[in-house]
């Protein structure tokens, strides 16, 4: 996979010390979620690059084969499943790792690089980085899944057993059900890991005071020693 366009850039003040590379969802683009990086009340310093790629256009099979902006393929869903494309998933992993690396490149490094994503995007944040082979700053989960626990089994990574994870779901979202959210969240619990839930009344989208909790968040892991 190649994304086709460069990503979207938004730093929060100059020499950012820290990267947030922020997945958009399903038939979005990166522009979905730079509204937000002001909504956030993160301070001049340390100073923060969010990175918002746009994914490729594919044909969705769920959605009839209509092409639109995804990370992988998505072969059927209903309420408390989804059967996808797992190969594309782990292309999809292989392009947000590339964008780490040229973050690396650029002086940030991986253990000042968070990972975030919403929905499917959120998918893919989940995959990339609890498989990613260096330790990352934090992992952020917005009304998501994990759409492949094998894959997870099978490549999970040693050097983020321990990542800070911020995962929140709308207790109306009718799009991926909060049983799919609850399911992660308990697969990540029983891997040992100790994600940070958080519920919002609200449908398949963001809200106000989600943001502002991933603020505090974010705000509190950049004061952590690396």
């Amino acid at each position: 996979m190649e994304i086709d366009m460069p990503p979207l850039e938004v730093e929060t003040a100059a020499q950012p010390q820290y990267a947030v590379i922020w997945l958009h969802g399903l038939g979005a683009d990166g522009s979905d979620f730079v509204p937000v990086v002001p909504e956030l009340g993160l301070a001049a310093s340390p100073a923060v690059r969010f990175i918002f790629p746009h994914a490729p256009y594919m044909a969705v099979t769920c959605n009839g084969g209509y092409v639109m902006r995804a990370w992988y393929d998505i072969i059927s869903l209903d309420s408390t499943s989804r059967r996808i494309d797992e190969a594309g998933i782990i292309t999809s992993r292989e392009a947000v790792r590339r964008l780490i690396d040229r973050e690396k490149s650029r002086g940030i490094p991986v253990d000042r690089i968070f990972l975030a994503g919403f929905s499917q995007g959120g998918a893919v944040a989940y995959t990339t980085a609890l498989t990613h082979p260096e330790k990352l700053a934090g992992l952020i989960a917005l009304s998501t899944y994990i759409p492949s626990p094998a894959l997870l089994g099978e490549d999970s990574a040693g050097a983020n057993r321990n990542i800070p994870i911020f995962a929140a779901h709308g207790t109306a979202d009718d799009v991926v059900s909060p049983t799919l959210g609850l399911a992660a969240r308990d697969l990540l619990i029983d891997r040992g890991y100790a994600p940070e839930w958080h519920e919002y009344p609200m449908p398949h989208s963001v809200c106000l005071e989600e943001v502002w909790a991933i603020g505090q968040w974010l705000a509190a892991q950049m004061r952590q020693p690396a």
